[in-house]
């Protein structure tokens, strides 16, 4: 599967997850979706049962590991998870660290012939409650593969959990609309400065008869984002208690309660209840450890959909602003330098006789070209010059405040250090080679109030044909 299936399956995932349906009808859509872009044959979502100490499929059926093969290993496969705290998966029985090294990703092997079976741990609050089970053929399990599974099955393992925690929070109507309210935040706002204190105001008002904050940690120190001060300092004498093991913390007045917001085994932050007149009831520090890990939750798919936001501006070989996120910031940078009357130029610029690298050394070879070219582009650009990758080989740089002249210098430099570069292959498996030279062609215009982003572009793209129609490893002004 190529790399703008995987953006476009995380998208498609990230707006199904989002979608108000019930626990059936997601996972059905879901198993759809895999099944359209992984080849899937079956997926199963298996969670622990407190009530009845067992596993069980996610609707609701309990796991007989007896006689069934399939139950033995998902079993045997849950408590290992359990022990490793979920910091391991498994590829057809076999365990690989959740973050492998390279060398560890070219152990795993893929069975051509037979189904293939990855099953990845769902954590919750540190601490594993279930698994994802993958059936699936015609796979090839390199590094883009084990992040994108990753990802997707964190993203599932989020919407699991709320799920089951809004099965568990009907006691209260109250607390269950307060704990909805939580995990719908997240639907239309990703920014952390937004979200804590929604997260805030809903548990303060819940939680009537005392005074929320919510601190976050930073630095090893917990710094106060919500509300603006706190002033008392039997809080942060209680703050100073938490560790990453804690559950929660209580004054010894039990007027003030501490709740750490938890991601994986790691205090991220701390909820806090305060009252100079009140106690803490005992349904009231059962609500809030509910509602702080609800909204450790919130906190965590906010983050990881910001990520997958990330994957979805950025090209996932190179790291450089990919063509969609190129013409937004373009159509900016026309618009900025229109109403501001700033000088702007682009360049366009393409790795000569690539085609002959891939046809030599193969496509890692491609790969690793492409890598090092947007590497040097980086490091020779300034920090508020964007650099995209136009398509294939391809780049396009966009430079804000920049005169024709100085941009010429800029494409010069840029294409001399690219001809001097020695390209490392040395991880695409060409035969006794380990470094290879490269060069390019850079076409340079400059905008003027006149032109649309589109007619810049094509203006640079006319001068890269010049370049490669005139020679090739040059830089031709527009």
């Amino acid at each position: 599967m190529n790399k703008r299936n995987d953006i476009e399956f995380l998208n498609k995932l990230t707006i199904l997850l989002k979608k108000k349906l019930s626990p059936i009808n997601t996972m059905s859509s879901i198993n759809r979706l895999f099944k359209e872009y992984l080849n899937t044959e079956e997926i199963r979502y298996i969670i622990w049962d407190n009530n009845n100490m067992s596993l069980k499929d996610f609707n609701g059926e309990i796991i007989s590991a007896e006689h069934l093969s399939e139950n033995q290993i998902i079993s045997w496969a849950y408590s290992n998870f359990s022990i490793k705290k979920g910091k391991t998966f498994y590829f057809n029985e076999h365990e690989y660290n959740c973050e492998p090294t390279e060398d560890e990703i070219r152990e795993i092997q893929a069975d051509k012939d037979e189904i293939n079976t990855v099953m990845y741990p769902i954590i919750e609050n540190g601490e594993v409650f279930g698994l994802i089970s993958l059936k699936l053929k015609e796979i090839n399990p390199n590094k883009e593969f084990i992040s994108l599974i990753k990802i997707s099955s964190l993203l599932i393992s989020g919407s699991i959990i709320n799920y089951l925690l809004n099965e568990q929070m009907e006691i209260s109507l109250n607390f269950y609309k307060a704990m909805k309210d939580i995990a719908k935040i997240i639907e239309t706002q990703y920014e952390l400065s937004y979200i804590i204190p929604l997260i805030g105001e809903m548990i303060d008002r819940f939680i009537s008869s005392h005074l929320i904050y919510i601190f976050i940690k930073k630095e090893k120190e917990y710094k106060l984002v919500w509300p603006k001060a706190c002033k008392d300092k039997h809080i942060y004498k209680l703050l100073d208690k938490i560790t990453d093991k804690t559950e929660y913390e209580i004054s010894k007045d039990g007027k003030i309660g501490a709740f750490p917001i938890t991601n994986d085994e790691t205090t991220q932050g701390v909820i806090v209840a305060y009252s100079n007149i009140e106690k803490l009831l005992q349904k009231d520090i059962d609500y809030l450890i509910q509602l702080t890990r609800q909204s450790g939750l919130t906190l965590q798919r906010a983050n990881m959909y910001a990520e997958v936001l990330k994957y979805a501006t950025m090209d996932a070989l190179t790291g450089l602003n990919n063509r969609r996120q190129f013409e937004i910031r373009l159509n900016q940078e026309v618009a900025n330098s229109k109403r501001n009357n700033t000088p702007m130029c682009c360049m366009m610029l393409d790795v000569d006789y690539f085609k002959k690298v891939n046809d030599t050394y193969g496509h890692a070879a491609g790969d690793c070209v492409l890598k090092d070219v947007a590497q040097i582009i980086k490091n020779e650009i300034r920090e508020y010059d964007i650099a995209c990758r136009y398509g294939g080989e391809e780049f396009f740089i966009i430079l804000p405040q920049t005169q024709i002249k100085e941009a010429s210098l800029v494409a010069q430099r840029l294409r001399k250090v690219i001809e001097e570069a020695d390209i490392d292959i040395s991880g695409s498996g060409a035969k006794n080679i380990t470094n290879i030279k490269i060069t390019v062609s850079i076409g340079v215009c400059a905008y003027n109030s006149n032109m649309s982003a589109d007619e810049t572009v094509q203006k640079a793209d006319k001068a890269l044909y010049k370049a490669k129609t005139t020679g090739r490893n040059r830089v031709i002004i527009a």
